[in-house]
């Protein structure tokens, strides 16, 4: 990993439009970051269960996996997502959401991150999911 120091982590989550839009936030303790999707009732996708929205959990779970990179590598460019995939494993009750990311391989390009997100319980999660992502560099010109 990349020894460039950690961007300022809130501010690199308000840039992101939509990671915005969702309330995400990020609690750092020491070289540990966990994202938290406070709840808002804009959230729901059940209204019967009620439940969180599927995409919602899905994009938290992107957003989570970016901020992961952010702060391990250092870039301040967005990384793209080349392949998402979501396991979908409970409802997602209408409560704060917390996630983490672990990077399980890096090259030079490209990167490969888990994450995961739970509510009560870290060891019941709701989701999980298995990403890769396009790294861009800071002088790396857009469209290549």
């Amino acid at each position: 990993m990349s020894e460039t120091p950690a961007p300022d982590l809130d501010r690199f989550v308000q840039a992101i439009p939509y990671a915005r839009f969702l309330g995400i936030s990020v609690d750092r303790k020491g070289n540990e970051i966990t994202t938290i999707l406070k709840f808002d009732r804009k959230l729901i996708g059940n209204p019967v269960l009620p439940a969180l929205h599927g995409g919602v959990i899905g994009a938290f779970l992107e957003m989570t996996a970016i901020i992961q990179l952010a702060f391990e590598t250092g870039i301040s460019a967005l990384p793209k997502p080349i392949g998402l995939t979501i396991d979908y494993l409970r409802s997602g009750k209408p409560m704060d959401t917390y996630g983490r990311a672990k990077i399980t391989k890096q090259g030079r390009r490209v990167a490969t991150v888990l994450a995961e997100a739970w509510q009560e319980d870290h060891s019941r999660l709701i989701a999980t999911a298995h990403g890769h992502f396009l790294l861009k560099a800071a002088d790396e010109p857009d469209g290549k």
